[in-house]
């Protein structure tokens, strides 16, 4: 691999910046297929207790996710800044550090998950048709945890050096395996809720092995040698610090939903079974913001790191704007269409009208986060990742739970009115990262940079 083709520091900015978003774009559209397999399998080949197991032990699952993935952006966001300054020993280091704290981090959640399922399924409010398939699920995907770990790991020193096309491949084998896992155990053996749960495992081993194969036959932009491969307690800080923020501000957020979803267990099996779909869909229609903020965060880490604030700047304003035009499309989508798209994840009458009424309010959502997620992008990417925790948990425990908790206890509760939490929770973190832009808490105002250039130019005709 050629450095001069993987950093972000010349160049166009919207071609290099489209150019590396639309492979993060197709991982995580195979990412959210890879996960929606699981329950649109299930929904037509088994009962909605098995639906709600699965959308509740999805959720578990995603929360051991979002953990993991958290602290792996404390890897790409070091790596890039580094490859930017042109550190590529630094570099080297922190990719060796990071498999060591990685398989550590595994085998740590691995033990957790095994004795925490049960009191976190009772937390969940989970319904009793349901809990015993719930535990069966969580307990078999705990056992793929070094999996999960491996991959987002492996994906974050990819992303870091600018490369997301190795991610997308690594990602479409492991789909590719998963929806004929999901065939075999769910379709043909019946297995259910169990069976969903070993073909993810199974696809997440796949993927993890594909993508060590691929580094060994392609190599990696700078060298790395066992002596790289060591514990280095400076370099552990250093990821996370800046990754702990995020993964602390993912897990909460993650946590705000699930409180969510016990509010909304208590309606019933329907509204449970119906909000689990819903979540399914929303994950493809938040695909686009998803992809430009992980992008931004690459890309603004490598132009901070070599000190082009301008280009990050720029970086922001193009990717708010592809953000945004793709947003009206998925946004109507979900509004007018929504029972179609629910239809495709449960054959239920009941659940499919439950999710489509919670899909309109997130249809308000979609046009939202084209602002918020491009704006966590990059302060991520310029290492504010304390601020971008701190407006998370100000959103999620002071906006979104005390709002959805007070539409559950309207007289005649909707899913749509509970749903409406997410927007405005979404509203109120706008204006603080806007807040934050004009006061210069990310690399520089966008103010101070013209005023630069203003200065620049006035200085060059008086000389």
């Amino acid at each position: 691999m050629s450095d001069k083709n993987l950093l972000f520091t010349s160049g166009a900015i919207a071609g290099r910046l489209l150019r590396f978003a639309l492979p993060v774009l197709g991982a995580l559209f195979l990412q959210s297929l890879y996960g929606a397999v699981d329950l649109l399998v299930v929904g037509q080949f088994g009962e909605a207790a098995d639906v709600s197991a699965v959308a509740t032990g999805s959720m578990m699952m995603q929360t051991v996710t979002f953990i993991i993935a958290g602290l792996s952006m404390g890897t790409t966001i070091q790596m890039g800044q580094a490859l930017g300054a042109g550190q590529n020993k630094k570099a080297a280091d922190i990719v060796g550090t990071s498999v060591i704290f990685f398989a550590l981090l595994a085998l740590a959640v691995t033990v957790l998950m095994v004795f925490a399922t049960r009191p976190f399924a009772r937390i969940m409010q989970t319904p009793a048709e349901a809990l015993g398939k719930t535990l069966s699920y969580v307990h078999i995907c705990s056992a793929g945890t070094i999996f999960i770990t491996g991959y987002n790991m492996l994906g974050s020193l990819f992303r870091g050096m600018g490369d997301s096309k190795t991610p997308l491949f690594t990602v479409l084998v492991a789909t590719a395996v998963n929806i004929l896992a999901d065939l075999l155990f769910v379709a043909v053996f019946r297995m259910a809720a169990a069976g969903a749960a070993i073909a993810t495992v199974l696809a997440q081993a796949v993927s993890v092995v594909f993508c060590l194969c691929i580094i060994r036959k392609k190599g990696l932009p700078f060298a790395v040698s066992r002596t790289n491969i060591r514990w280095d307690g400076t370099l552990v800080a250093l990821v996370c610090r800046t990754g702990v923020p995020i993964s602390l501000q993912d897990e909460l957020v993650t946590i705000s939903f699930l409180v969510i979803a016990a509010i909304i267990n208590r309606l019933g099996l329907v509204a449970s079974a119906g909000v689990g779909v819903a979540e399914r869909v929303c994950a493809f229609i938040m695909l686009v913001p998803s992809a430009f903020s992980q992008s931004l965060s690459a890309f603004v880490a490598q132009n901070v790191g070599a000190g082009k604030y301008g280009r990050a700047n720029k970086a922001l304003l193009y990717a708010i704007l592809a953000s945004l035009a793709c947003g009206l499309v998925m946004g109507s989508a979900a509004f007018f269409c929504g029972d179609r798209l629910s239809a495709l994840f449960s054959n239920d009458a009941a659940v499919v009208q439950a999710s489509h009424s919670y899909l309109k309010a997130y249809a308000i959502d979609t046009l939202l986060v084209s602002f918020l997620f491009c704006f966590i992008g990059y302060f991520n990417g310029c290492g504010k990742t304390t601020f971008v925790m701190a407006q998370g948990i100000a959103g999620a425990f002071l906006v979104r739970i005390p709002v959805s908790y007070a539409m559950s206890r309207t007289a005649n509760p909707t899913l749509f009115r509970i749903g409406l939490a997410t927007p405005c929770s979404t509203l109120v973190q706008i204006v603080l990262c806007v807040a934050a832009l004009a006061l210069g808490v990310a690399a520089k105002p966008f103010w101070s940079e013209r005023s630069e250039r203003k200065n620049g130019a006035q200085a060059e005709l008086r000389t």
